[in-house]
């Protein structure tokens, strides 16, 4: 009977113990030799040995974070990052090949980039302050004009103003001033003009001389679908009418009637008076407005948001890159594939969803100017 049941309790404990789940195995370290082989053999003509990219656009991976660099080529491998070449390669490439790799140019001095001491820091603000002072003589040195018949800018939507000054220049719009103002200009140059008069808080008016502003709300009714309530615009392409000098209003309104080109807007100024047109324009004009965006007036204001995640190296749980003397035409790359949906990441694009180009350039300029983080 004693051998009975001690038959049944060693029966008991064998099962049990064969059912406990195994550990897990750790993974193999990296071979650095094996590393700078495979960098040898398929990395070099894009990252040299040194880990520094080749040409611009192509990322410097020495010193990278080990972690974020396993996490990109797992995306390249996945789809998620599109790059033919490098798909191909990391394809082929077993796990103990990528460990290795990686470690290797992790390991490597961060690339002391040379060209990034001539780039000058200073953000699209601030370089729009500086474009708008020829402005200032027509529309106010904060972008609100005291003269009738010229539009107010402060407030407006940066990508309106954009399209506007482009329209002018293309000659869609007929004024010989503006025609020649800003020709010789860059898209980035408008786009920071644009950022500064966005921030720009548009001043309170008086009723004007002409038309009814009670009169003129009802027949806003049609606008407001557009132009947003009262007037303020939430769409980047879409200006706002709040605030606007009353006279360029009746102005810009009966020129859809004449030359100017918009098949919503001409299809219902068509309908409306002139009395109609100037109750309309007193109606908005003493709406009252606000800066259609905040930007940062400095730089580095635009980057404290960035590094809470990018200078993180006490958090491990964060598969981030160091951003810090890197490539700035590849920091651009990226920042543009993030904000358009090009590379998959939902909190990059919801952090850089609003970013102009112009404001994209000067991130890239500040952190490609740092000295590289060192181990």
């Amino acid at each position: 009977m004693k051998t009975l049941i001690l038959s049944i309790l060693l029966s008991l404990s064998l099962i049990g113990c064969t059912e406990k789940k195994a550990e897990p195995k750790a993974a193999p370290a990296a071979d650095l030799s094996l590393g700078k082989s495979i960098a040898e053999r398929t990395c070099k003509g894009c990252h040299g040995l040194e880990g520094g990219g080749a040409a611009p656009g192509i990322p410097h991976l020495a010193g990278q974070r080990e972690r974020y660099l396993l996490a990109s080529i797992a995306e390249y491998k996945d789809g998620k990052r599109t790059h033919a070449a490098l798909k191909d390669m990391t394809a082929n490439m077993s796990d103990p090949e990528v460990r290795s790799v990686v470690a290797y140019y992790a390991g490597l001095p961060p690339v002391a980039n040379v060209a990034a001491a001539n780039i000058q820091l200073s953000s699209p603000y601030q370089e729009g302050k500086a474009l708008a002072v020829p402005c200032a003589k027509c529309h106010g040195e904060d972008g609100n004009s005291k003269t009738p018949g010229t539009p107010t800018l402060a407030g407006q939507q940066a990508h309106y103003l954009v399209t506007a000054i482009e329209e002018y220049h293309q000659g869609d719009r007929k004024a010989a001033i503006m025609g020649s103002m800003l020709r010789g200009s860059k898209k980035l140059d408008l786009e920071k003009l644009g950022l500064y008069y966005a921030a720009q808080t548009p001043a309170q008016r008086a009723a004007p001389p002409v038309g009814d502003p009670v009169a003129g709300e009802p027949a806003t009714a049609m606008c407001g679908g557009c132009h947003g309530a009262h007037g303020v615009s939430t769409d980047g392409a879409t200006p706002s009418l709040a605030g606007q000098d009353a006279l360029y209003l009746v102005n810009s309104m009966k020129a859809y009637k004449k030359s100017r080109q918009n098949w919503g807007m001409q299809r219902y100024i068509a309908g409306l008076s002139d009395k109609d047109i100037e109750n309309i324009a007193a109606f908005y004009s003493v709406q009252k407005s606000a800066p259609s965006d905040v930007v940062p007036s400095t730089v580095k204001e635009l980057v404290d948001k960035c590094n809470r995640c990018h200078d993180a190296d006490s958090n491990p749980a964060m598969v981030v890159p160091k951003m810090n003397g890197q490539d700035r035409d590849y920091l651009v790359m990226s920042l543009r594939a993030y904000r358009d949906g090009k590379r998959q990441s939902s909190m990059m694009h919801n952090m850089s969803f609003a970013y102009s180009n112009a404001m994209i350039e000067s991130i890239a300029s500040w952190y490609s100017s740092q000295p590289a983080d060192k181990h």
